[in-house]
């Protein structure tokens, strides 16, 4: 039984998508060094990067969770089809409309796309990862933490279902459970936020963890807690992405609204810093709302598959909505 949710509920609710979105846009033009940012210059949404982009326009960070948001919001996630709808989405954006993909991404979903029209892609799926698991010891990257904020959204009365289910989605490209664990303690942070209005403290809820790699993941979100958001670059590893992120939400910069200030901070991390951006941006979003959203970066944000600022609204309120 979903629980009817207040007009500040919604506006955070909307914060997540829109959060996320803006930080990948903001974060897009300095991907990697692709355009120059002064130690004490904000960021801009001015294009460009690997895409390259238009300016304002968001990457496969917030691609890949508009798929996982589609079908959350038309269906749900607790259904066993919805993963094969998730990957079956993700393999028509790979072919359609995917601006950059990461390699490991592209390897399994290129996999899936081989037996297309026979059921089960999901498992198809899984069993590519696993296989290059196996054969590498390397699939922790940040691909899935950068899509897992619309989880949180389709379990925001269920905790338990969320843990599982954030382990699910981000099993699908990353088998590693240590990207698993991220995406679950991240979308944990996200339902916080969005339930409470309030920054979480993380290591308050490491406890949704394993207990074998709790005393770990503890260990990261302090060194998060006490080290600024360039000290995790690279950040390509999904632990140090998750320690980019959380302290670029703990370390804003000097100026700005939280909002404004952390994912300034975010993007001056630098290396991946769409991703970085766009992980704070979720999370960031689900504490302060999207009335924190500065309102020439949601006029300026856009992307595939033709949506702007409203039609990430409304995406977010369907699937909370149909949760």
């Amino acid at each position: 039984m979903t629980t009817q949710l207040d007009a500040a509920v919604l506006d955070r609710v909307e914060g997540v998508l829109l959060g996320a979105a803006c930080g990948d846009a903001l974060g897009v033009p300095y991907e990697f060094g692709s355009a120059p940012l002064g130690a004490s210059e904000a960021p801009r949404m001015i294009g460009g990067g690997l895409g390259p982009y238009d300016p304002g326009e968001w990457s496969d960070d917030t691609q890949m969770a508009v798929v996982i948001a589609r079908v959350a919001a038309a269906r749900g996630l607790t259904d066993g089809t919805a993963l094969d709808d998730i990957v079956d989405g993700w393999v028509e954006w790979l072919e359609g409309g995917a601006s950059d993909v990461g390699m490991q991404t592209r390897a399994i979903l290129r996999s899936v796309a081989a037996g297309r029209g026979t059921p089960g892609s999901a498992g198809r799926a899984l069993a590519a990862g696993h296989e290059l698991h196996r054969r590498t010891g390397k699939t922790a990257g940040n691909g899935s933490l950068m899509r897992t904020a619309p989880v949180a959204l389709a379990f925001l009365d269920d905790p338990a279902s969320l843990t599982l289910h954030a382990r699910d989605v981000s099993d699908l490209t990353h088998p590693d459970p240590v990207a698993g664990d991220a995406c679950v303690l991240w979308c944990h942070a996200v339902r916080f936020g969005v339930v409470e209005g309030a920054m979480p403290d993380l290591a308050d809820l490491v406890v949704e963890l394993p207990a074998e790699r709790r005393d770990q993941w503890a260990a990261w979100v302090a060194e998060a807690d006490t080290q600024p958001p360039a000290a995790f670059a690279p950040n390509g590893y999904v632990v140090r992405a998750f320690q980019a992120a959380w302290s670029a939400v703990r370390h804003p910069a000097a100026e700005g609204t939280p909002l404004v200030a952390s994912l300034t901070s975010a993007v001056h991390a630098g290396d991946d810093t769409d991703t970085v951006a766009a992980i704070a941006g979720a999370l960031l979003g689900a504490c302060w709302g999207a009335a924190s959203v500065p309102e020439s970066w949601l006029a300026d944000v856009h992307g595939w598959p033709g949506l702007r600022a409203d039609g990430l609204r409304d995406l977010a309120r369907r699937v909370v909505e149909r949760r």
